[in-house]
């Protein structure tokens, strides 16, 4: 319920139902390298700092600023601006293996990556650095129309994290500005499931558009031969956003209630547990063997928490280590639905667990779901502690490594996109004259104050296009 405080007389809401997490909150890993100094204290100092207390398991570079779509959510307020060389995207991989030696999941993100010329050339150059995980954050567009660009991404194989926000045209009017859009979406997915290639649905939910939709979503992934997972973001208002009111903000209670309610006993709040890694009310997750009509979570046939303990240091056999680690790693923001590390961990893991007599590495890979609520921070909602966990970072040009939810709403953005956007004019000489762009880096400063420039876009979505406020 909404609660009063006391100083100000002002309403909160809780940004999360307050549950016994402390016991998920794994100590983080330090990275190999920092790429900023503590000098005016978090979240003014992201690089990573070395007060920062994770890691990156998820490494993030935007692309390009342009897209195909004008989506009225957009927490990267997509729009043309800058276009990143191969020099660059390359340095800036080379700068995630220096600072984390062996890096597990990197995401190709944008505006719409798919539109930029070299998206292709980029997986490439990941792989190349043993990056085993790449995935692609798309709308699906440029896949559900481009035959010799589908052949393309079956050649080198990287994973999607495809924007899906459900089935109804009065969603995608809302959230996406395109109320007709659905049929390229599906048949984007089609071409991707044909070609083998995996697929994570990430729906944006919004209160009062699209959450009687979240268990319809469910139902479809089991379904899709492409899905392999699905995350669900509680939308945040951040960038380009539609009007809303922050007491009624979506969270992750909000959309375990919904999807128990809406899946028919499918799945319950208690098949979902928070990832450690990060701050543990930042994402929950559960894994699920689907086979035929029947959903088996995975938490239901093995005691997740006995293998997820960081309070009790209690001795456990080997196999027991084993299967933590197996269980660590799903549990984990650098999970990658599908991928074959993921396979192996559930295989490994249900050696203590039931699934079907037989089941094999292959059953498993062809019928495994993963379902996850991420729940990203606005400026109503942010929180340094959290913030100081998470492990999701935009990487950028000279090294800097900037957590999600400092870079969409601090002002870590807007200084990038200034820069990134001047930076264009040199980019395009280079490209005429045939010769190497030279990378530059990206720099930060802050109000001394503190006060945070105004930055959000709000969209109006009380009427169809064109009728006005």
């Amino acid at each position: 319920m909404p609660l009063r405080c006391a100083a100000t007389s002002a309403r909160k809401r809780p940004i999360s139902t307050p549950l016994a997490l402390s016991r998920y909150n794994k100590p983080g890993t330090i990275p190999l390298a920092f790429g900023s100094e503590v000098r005016d204290g978090c979240p003014h100092d992201c690089g990573l700092c070395p007060d920062h207390q994770q890691h990156t398991c998820l490494g993030i570079i935007e692309v390009n600023s342009g897209c195909n779509m004008n989506c009225p959510l957009c927490f990267a307020e997509a729009k043309p601006g800058f276009s990143l060389t191969g020099e660059e995207v390359e340095a800036m991989l080379d700068d995630f293996v220096r600072t984390e030696g062996r890096p597990e999941v990197v995401q190709f993100s944008g505006g719409e990556p798919t539109i930029h010329p070299r998206i292709i050339d980029f997986v490439r150059a990941a792989r190349a650095r043993g990056i085993p995980f790449v995935m692609i954050n798309t709308n699906g567009k440029r896949i559900a129309q481009d035959d010799r660009f589908l052949d393309q991404l079956a050649e080198v194989r990287p994973s999607f994290y495809f924007q899906f926000d459900g089935f109804d045209r009065e969603t995608y009017r809302i959230i996406r500005g395109e109320p007709d859009i659905l049929d390229e979406k599906l048949r984007a997915l089609d071409r991707l499931g044909a070609a083998g290639l995996n697929v994570t649905l990430v729906p944006a939910v919004e209160r009062g558009v699209n959450e009687h939709e979240v268990g319809r979503i469910i139902d479809f992934a089991i379904q899709h031969p492409a899905v392999r997972g699905i995350n669900f973001q509680p939308a945040f208002h951040a960038g380009r956003h539609m009007r809303h009111d922050p007491m009624q903000r979506m969270t992750i209670p909000d959309i375990l209630k919904l999807i128990e309610e809406q899946t028919a006993g499918k799945f319950l709040a208690s098949d979902f547990v928070p990832v450690p890694c990060c701050f543990p009310t930042c994402n929950s997750v559960t894994y699920a063997f689907i086979d035929g009509e029947k959903v088996t979570p995975l938490s239901r046939i093995v005691n997740v928490n006995d293998y997820l303990d960081y309070i009790a240091n209690r001795v456990m056999p080997d196999f027991g280590l084993e299967i933590r680690k197996a269980l660590e790693g799903l549990w984990s923001s650098s999970s990658v639905p599908g991928s074959s590390r993921s396979v192996e961990q559930v295989a490994f893991s249900c050696q203590a667990c039931g699934l079907p007599d037989g089941a094999t590495i292959g059953d498993i890979a062809n019928n495994m779901l993963m379902i996850m609520l991420q729940d990203f921070m606005d400026p109503w909602t942010f929180n340094q502690k959290n913030l100081m966990k998470c492990c999701r970072e935009f990487l950028l040009p000279g090294g800097r490594q900037i957590p999600f939810c400092a870079y969409n709403s601090v002002g870590y953005r807007e200084q990038a996109r200034a820069q990134l956007e001047a930076m264009e004019p040199a980019r395009r000489r280079a490209v005429r004259s045939g010769q190497p762009y030279r990378p530059q880096p990206v720099s930060f400063k802050f109000d001394p104050n503190g006060n945070r420039r105004k930055t959000d876009s709000v969209v109006s979505i009380g009427a169809p296009a064109g009728s006005g406020d």
